[in-house]
């Protein structure tokens, strides 16, 4: 190539407008978890029914803090109150992390997993592959995918090992507000 067609070439693609992904579904399904800021709600295990860490035990998510670009979901597993859902908005790409805690507030060895959204994804679902951290931190999670699912009456919380049997679903009911619940392990009220 000369370098009259490498100032042409050039000069198209500059002049080409930048192709943009629509963000509106991820906003939108930003927006309505933000509804529920300062509410909490009880749910139930779906997947596996058999599950000795959830099975049976009272299940609350509490969408306890919320700003611009960030909202933090604390999750209560019977008195465990070391899970907090963390989702950050970047320029219309939703992220998920896991923040883990112990009982005196200290993080967990395992702590702040998770991944970023490849698109827009849908306003009633978002996924979140596994990233590199994750990978690296633990690594048989390297093909986990979560998601998330929206609508007027559920929020679930969803994971996915591929290539494995592991999966995970929480089902939240989204109609019936509960009572809030005490601050999660190493958080100030």
């Amino acid at each position: 190539m000369t370098l009259k067609h490498t100032i042409l070439l050039f000069t198209i693609l500059i002049a080409l407008p930048m192709v943009s992904q629509d963000t509106s579904s991820s906003v939108s399904f930003w927006n309505i978890l933000k509804s529920h800021c300062g509410k909490a709600y009880e749910g139930s295990l779906a997947l596996p029914e058999e599950d000795e860490s959830f099975g049976g035990k009272k299940l609350v998510m509490h969408v306890r803090a919320c700003s611009e670009n960030e909202i933090k979901i604390p999750f209560y597993v019977g008195d465990d109150k070391s899970r907090t859902w963390i989702l950050t908005m970047n320029d219309g790409i939703l992220t998920l992390k896991h923040d883990h805690r112990h009982e005196d507030g200290t993080e967990d060895d395992i702590n702040f997993y998770g991944g970023t959204a490849s698109n827009a994804g849908k306003k009633e679902i978002q996924f979140f592959p596994a990233d590199v951290r994750t990978q690296q931190m633990i690594p048989d999670a390297a093909t986990n995918v979560w998601w998330i699912t929206l609508d007027d009456k559920t929020f679930t919380y969803n994971l996915k090992r591929l290539g494995t049997e592991r999966i995970f679903k929480v089902v939240m009911d989204l109609t019936k507000p509960i009572a809030l619940p005490e601050a999660p392990w190493g958080w100030v009220d």
